[in-house]
């Protein structure tokens, strides 16, 4: 808010003006950092990172501008505990691991509400709608609900801002692939209680499998309305039509069949059906309020609808029928899915004598609904020396006609004490209650299931001082299982639970450094069924130890870092599915990046090479398991990035690579399908202007 300046009294000393020089930054820019200092994840009331006990961190705007990723799984890749880009090659979902768990299906969650894949919706975000992305690692069943224990990303969508500004781009790079967009934003009336975002995008090209589909259109407008100083009512709205291109699976010499046939050709490894379809459109419309009720109490409420409809038609690799067939299958679904989230909060601020406690309580309800057919024949056969995808395909026969819907409701509350020692406690639960039921229309079926799950947290940080803050915490969540045992019994949630401690440091305003100890596991997972293997039981269990360092700074030389490496013991503790003891599918033990960026302007003001700017980076992944039974190991890989970037007046210029020594690697192997081969090198050039 404006400072009303006060006269002068006749003993007052006027001290002479602070004038502060700057870059001048629009709204728009990016900033100038790779660290914030807040957060509303952890603590959906919000707080400093440094009094969330759990690790955290965030992808700002500046890392968005820096390193411009394609994709959400390549905007979170140089952050600890994420291991992503698993399926290679995969345009359908954006898929990662959070400490060594599959979360890209079902933690993506934007603007604090959950937006998982329902079957073969995806719901992709693209980068560009994008203001920066949190991190929470580990549980977080308490705050969000129904989430696998690794943890969760939260997407925050780009917003509506006071001060008028805008740009707009074109780009063009690998696989012909050329994109361009607009954004703008600014008051809508004159006192500014009004404003407006705009984002929309256009994109048309291919990946790197030959005549394939990677085409996007993207309007995204928002308004803001500051009713009054205490309400502020935000609306948003999508509409997104993509053509992508399904995943490609194929068999690799001397592992799927014999060595001495020779490697598949290169041109049929990067080639498809002409059956090979996926297009999506989607819509969604929601709204975000906020009002204090008094100088304590402010009530919030956040609501979106999204639906999506899926055409999906893929002819994948199936498995070898003998030492030189392949077989393949016709796969496909048409389907429309929706979802309704609403979570509403009522805060409570209270300032004690020596602490200041908020409390949050929330209720929030969801549905989601999947309402399709789905289609499968197998029988396609080629053989290893004469491969190709020369001949037509029908669509297959339909073998699920269903509609499944999903409705959840939860209680929870938070709270966060902060006591003027310096120590902060965090502590909360929540209740919740799911109902699912799947009509199957094919054979006038209905399966229901209910399930319940209790689940808490605990922690604490402590601020010793000089940027030093120690944690622990204890945290737990919790998801359905769909299904009853062979005695008829419902099958109960599976638990996570964690405990973690750490360190935070944070010297300065743009710097944090983290340090996670944690050990996780997972109850309750469905396993084989000893007395009757028709069947399964809850007696399975997997249970992930590791340790995670994350550095991201910014220093007045114009350098600016980001670091992580984490280590990981995952393991599969108890099973009856005779992989007890092994290593999960996907995880790796040891991986590692590093990411810099070089602000020439900023070190040396007056340089002729003032405006350009110079990053890189590299990306480890340890040696995996394509599945749980550790019979196929996937090899290691280390890639390189680069990024240059030229600033003049209201222009910029920039160049990103990925992969930039195009190292060939497979993302990841199954028993049985093969591999997939990881994105080659990618590259884009583009031209901003800013007005």
């Amino acid at each position: 808010m404006p400072a009303t300046a006060q006269e002068a009294r006749q003993d007052t000393t006027v001290l002479n003006p602070i004038v502060v020089e700057g870059e001048g930054l629009d709204p728009l820019s990016g900033g100038t950092s790779y660290v914030v200092g807040d957060s509303a994840t952890g603590v959906k009331a919000g707080a400093r990172i440094t009094e969330i006990p759990q690790s955290l961190s965030v992808v700002t705007a500046r890392e968005l501008k820096d390193r411009a990723p394609a994709q959400l799984e390549d905007v979170v890749a140089y952050s600890a505990g994420i291991t992503s880009a698993i399926w290679g090659v995969d345009d359908r979902f954006d898929q990662f691991l959070i400490r060594g768990f599959d979360n890209g299906t079902s933690g993506i969650f934007r603007d604090g509400l959950n937006q998982k894949v329902l079957n073969f919706s995806g719901f992709k975000i693209d980068p560009y709608l994008i203001e920066r992305v949190d991190i929470l690692r580990g549980p977080s069943g308490v705050l969000y609900g129904e989430n696998d224990a690794g943890g969760m990303v939260n997407v925050i969508t780009k917003r509506p801002q006071p001060e008028r500004a805008a740009e707009t781009f074109l780009s063009f790079g690998a696989n012909d692939v050329a994109r361009a967009g607009i954004d703008a934003t600014g008051p809508l009336n004159g006192d500014g209680s009004l404003s407006y975002r705009l984002v929309a995008v256009g994109q048309a090209g291919e990946t790197e499998i030959r005549d394939s589909d990677n085409d996007r259109l993207l309007l995204a407008p928002s308004v803001t309305w500051q009713a009054t100083p205490d309400t502020r009512v935000t609306l948003l709205a999508q509409w997104q039509k993509d053509r992508l291109t399904p995943n490609n699976f194929l068999p690799v010499a001397g592992e799927d069949y014999p060595l001495a046939l020779g490697a598949l050709p290169r041109d049929f490894i990067y080639s498809q059906s002409d059956f090979n379809r996926l297009e999506t459109e989607q819509w969604a419309l929601g709204y975000e309020v906020e009002h204090r009720l008094t100088d304590a109490l402010t009530l919030r409420q956040n609501f979106r609808y999204a639906r999506q409809d899926t055409d999906y038609r893929h002819l994948y690799f199936s498995n070898m029928l003998d030492e030189s067939t392949l077989n393949f299958a016709a796969f496909t679904v048409d389907e429309t899915a929706t979802q309704i989230r609403l979570d509403t909060q009522l805060q409570y601020d209270w300032q004690g004598a020596s602490s200041r406690t908020t409390l949050l309580a929330g209720i929030d309800l969801a549905r989601d609904e999947i309402d399709g057919r789905t289609g499968w024949a197998g029988g396609h056969t080629m053989q290893v020396g004469d491969p190709g995808y020369d001949f037509p395909v029908a669509s297959p026969p339909i073998i699920s006609d269903q509609k499944q819907v999903v409705s959840s409701r939860g209680l929870y509350a938070q709270g966060i004490t902060r006591m003027d020692s310096g120590l902060t406690v965090t502590y909360g639960a929540r209740k919740a209650w799911i109902e699912n039921r799947a009509t199957e229309r094919l054979n006038d079926t209905v399966t229901t299931s209910d399930n319940d799950a209790l689940v808490g947290m605990l922690g604490a940080t402590w601020d010793l001082g000089g940027g030093w803050v120690p944690y622990a915490s204890y945290t737990e969540s919790f998801t359905t299982n769909v299904g009853t045992d062979r005695h008829d019994n419902l099958f109960k949630p599976t638990m996570g639970k964690q405990y973690e401690v750490g360190v935070k440091y944070a010297p300065d305003e743009n710097s944090l450094y983290t340090l996670a100890i944690f050990d996780l596991k997972k109850d309750d997972v469905l396993t084989r069924d000893n007395d009757d293997p028709i069947y399964r039981t809850q007696t399975g269990q997997i249970r992930h130890k590791g340790i995670e360092l994350e550095a991201r700074t910014a220093l007045d030389n114009g350098l600016s870092l980001i670091g992580s490496y984490t280590y990981l013991d995952a393991e599969i503790t108890r099973s009856n599915d005779g992989d007890q003891g092994n290593t999960p599918a996907l995880v790796p033990e040891h991986q590692a990046a590093l990411w810099l960026d070089y602000d020439i302007v900023k070190a040396h003001p007056g340089s002729a090479l003032a405006g350009l700017t110079l990053g890189g980076g590299l990306r480890y992944v340890g040696a995996t398991w394509g599945d749980n039974g550790n019979s196929r190991r996937v090899d290691s890989y280390l890639l390189a990035d680069l990024a240059l970037r030229y600033r003049f007046q209201d222009y910029s210029v920039g160049l990103n690579v990925t992969n930039l020594f195009d190292e060939e690697y497979h993302g990841t192997c199954t028993a049985s399908s093969g591999c997939i081969l990881g994105e080659g090198r990618g590259f884009s050039l583009t031209l901003n202007r800013s007005f």
